[in-house]
């Protein structure tokens, strides 16, 4: 049994950590909620806004977080026009449809990528990426506690924008039932755009907020979108609540099992947790059984 001086440290990190995860399992999650779709271009579109956030910060000198404030608006009106020029019209309103653009989609933006910047794999330097936060019973990274702030601020704004706007309302009509919101008088196509892009914003957040910490190369989004699917699994699909419990939680078990087995075997402890939930709760914890 490891002492208390070890295991808190390993379980605070954890938690920072398991912010992010979250961020990226939000977007997944609210897409699949309103679109009942699985996006596989996800990771590919992660991995295009940390190349948003890299040179950003290399050719306009922005700070990542400042760089957040020009990527989120630009990648949700990217996630809009997305939704409503291609893959709308290429699935022809079928979610099988739907599940091959988006995955025809991933191929594309990950082989540009690849043939613009080729297969380097490329950080940044900030003054305050090795800055410690001392608790006195643990050092948590400065990013990482910012990242963590910054997630539960996003989390509240998207809170506040699905119960209190009409757009928000119209999404969760959307979700629901969508042919009596169609009856309604509301424009199914639209709310699906703006889902998509909200989602596609909440990538580009969280690429701003893991490019301090974290390298980027054309394939850097997808280590985090299977994690992604662990925790939109584990929460419950189209739960954001399930999300971002989840996602905390998946923390803390890759934190601990990298501290148990070695930091190379950190993950198996998270698709364990994977193929339990399918298991024996297919449903998530925080999902509703049909």
């Amino acid at each position: 049994m490891l002492s208390p001086i070890i295991l808190v440290p390993a379980i605070l990190n954890g938690l920072l950590t398991g912010a992010v995860y979250a961020l990226v399992a939000l977007g997944l999650t609210l897409i699949y909620g309103v679109l009942h779709i699985i996006n596989f271009a996800h990771g590919a579109l992660l991995t295009a806004a940390m190349f948003g956030a890299f040179f950003a910060h290399r050719l306009l000198g922005l700070d990542p977080y400042v760089a957040a404030l020009l990527l989120t608006p630009a990648f949700f009106v990217l996630g809009y026009a997305l939704q409503r020029f291609i893959i709308g019209p290429a699935s022809g309103g079928e979610d099988r449809n739907i599940l091959l653009v988006t995955l025809g989609l991933a191929v594309v933006i990950e082989n540009a990528l690849l043939y613009a910047f080729r297969a380097d794999t490329r950080t940044i330097n900030l003054p305050y990426a090795f800055d410690v936060v001392d608790l006195g019973i643990a050092f948590l990274a400065v990013p990482r506690v910012i990242a963590f702030g910054a997630v539960i601020v996003v989390a509240l704004v998207l809170w506040l924008i699905m119960q209190w706007t009409d757009t928000g309302k119209a999404i969760r009509a959307v979700a629901k039932e969508k042919v009596g919101a169609e009856l309604c008088g509301i424009d199914v196509a639209h709310v699906y755009a703006v889902t998509f892009g909200l989602g596609t914003a909440c990538l580009a957040i969280a690429a701003c907020l893991l490019i301090p910490t974290y390298y980027v190369n054309p394939h850097a989004g997808n280590a985090f979108v299977l994690i992604a699917f662990t925790i939109v699994v584990l929460g419950g699909m189209g739960s954001v609540t399930g999300a971002l419990i989840g996602g905390l939680f998946i923390g803390v078990v890759e934190s601990l099992s990298g501290l148990y087995l070695g930091e190379s075997l950190g993950q198996i402890g998270i698709f364990l947790i994977f193929i339990l939930v399918l298991l024996f709760r297919p449903s998530g914890l925080f999902g509703a059984r049909t």
